[in-house]
């Protein structure tokens, strides 16, 4: 068995759901984990947040667009005379959730993954059906019924041993040996809808590989492999061939836009080799992942957005650190608040997050604990491994810069955004 996982850029139109069958044509034991198509988390994102603040139509007319955009897509594959009545059920199931439960603040991470949750959905829905039609026999997986997560929303792990049985007997008693599964998603020991993370489907391949001990898992994507730097941000960026499975986790940890961080260790646990390659060619070698490759000796460039810097100041002058930690944590935990650098002096704690609704809420409970605390959104955080006095200077002496922080392998910097 072989795992192959389709990003949503990939899968974005009714060209790359084309190129997908490309790519899996001859395959006869494969199990294929798609992202929602395109933008659709964003535009779901969207309506979380109107159906969180009340703003029903907004959110109804977003849904109309994530619609409008699918059926355009089922247009091109199938037809326009073609129903796709799965996928309109979906849209109709979502649509009366978001119109008819009520929002309760006390359980929104719930209801944020009962929301997103329908983008993986309703693509593996159409790319199922248009395989099928196409003459690829293929089963379409709930991966709710198959993945037990940890009683946590919005970022949940798999709990490997209660969904190893679920999944190997979905897929030991079927006659089709192509499988088509959603990524990013699972569900609680209650049933209710959870999700592993933005970008989670990685993560979601690496599971079902564990678990059906596949040869090895491919991730297909819009580069050449893994790069050293964004081309988009840094035009001088090389392909790096290999990776070990250490510096991917590292790198993957600073931002690196290459592969989730939690996508490593059910891969490592047993040497499964990860080939991250260009979905434009699928006879390119990309970059391998695995046990045996040397470290990596090139400067590797991170560059993480959407990222906001919490600043904490102790109004009664106690230390921080050695104080106020564990009330500090236990709080950014219980909003889901993921922090990427940490700094402190004596009495103020500076935090590197990622971007959230919750922030503010986090804030204000942070208050209520004697804090005084202030938001910046407007912040990205750079990360350089393996850096060299070039590059420290090309890209860390800035009056943007904020904070710094330098030890004998890595630099990252928090910056003002340009």
């Amino acid at each position: 068995m072989k795992v192959y996982k389709f990003g949503g850029a990939s899968v974005r139109n009714a060209d790359g759901v084309r190129n997908l069958k490309h790519i899996i044509e001859g395959e006869s034991e494969l199990f294929i984990i798609v992202s929602a198509m395109g933008k659709t988390t964003n535009a779901l994102e969207t309506v979380f947040d109107a159906y969180r603040t009340g703003e029903l139509k907004s959110a109804e007319q977003t849904i109309d667009s994530i619609a409008a955009y699918h059926q355009q897509i089922i247009d091109e594959l199938f037809g326009t005379e073609y129903h796709l009545g799965s996928v309109e059920s979906l849209i109709d199931e979502l649509r009366r959730f978001v119109t008819t439960v009520p929002y309760d603040a006390s359980r929104a991470e719930e209801r944020y993954d009962r929301t997103v949750a329908f983008g993986e959905l309703i693509s593996t829905t159409i790319i199922s059906e248009w395989l099928r039609s196409v003459g690829i026999a293929n089963r379409w997986v709930d991966m709710r019924r198959c993945f037990v997560t940890q009683f946590r929303h919005k970022d949940a792990n798999v709990l490997i041993e209660e969904s190893s049985p679920l999944l190997r007997r979905k897929v030991a008693g079927s006659a089709e040996r192509v499988f088509v599964g959603q990524g990013f998603i699972g569900s609680a020991a209650d049933g209710s809808t959870t999700t592993l993370g933005r970008e989670g489907s990685d993560y979601s391949a690496a599971v079902v590989a564990h678990i059906l001990d596949a040869e090895s898992m491919t991730v297909w994507k819009d580069v050449d492999g893994i790069l050293n730097a964004d081309p988009k941000r840094f035009p001088d960026a090389q392909k790096i061939d290999a990776l070990n499975y250490v510096d991917t986790i590292e790198l993957a940890y600073s931002g690196a836009q290459i592969i989730h961080p939690k996508t490593i260790k059910p891969l490592q646990n047993k040497s499964i080799p990860l080939y991250v390659r260009p979905f434009g060619n699928k006879e390119a070698s990309g970059t391998k992942i695995d046990g045996t490759a040397e470290d990596v000796k090139l400067p590797i460039i991170i560059l993480k957005g959407n990222q906001s810097l919490l600043t904490l100041r102790s109004r009664d002058l106690s230390f921080v650190l050695e104080e106020k930690f564990p009330i500090v944590f236990s709080i950014l935990e219980r909003f889901r608040i993921k922090t990427n650098l940490i700094h402190n002096s004596a009495v103020a704690l500076n935090l590197c997050t990622e971007q959230s609704w919750r922030l503010k809420e986090a804030a204000d409970a942070l208050q209520a604990e004697g804090f005084d605390t202030a938001i910046n959104d407007n912040v990205e955080l750079l990360t350089i491994r393996n850096h060299t006095e070039e590059a420290l200077k090309s890209y860390t002496f800035s009056e943007r810069n904020i904070v710094k922080q330098i030890d004998g392998q890595t630099v990252r910097v928090i910056m003002r955004k340009e």
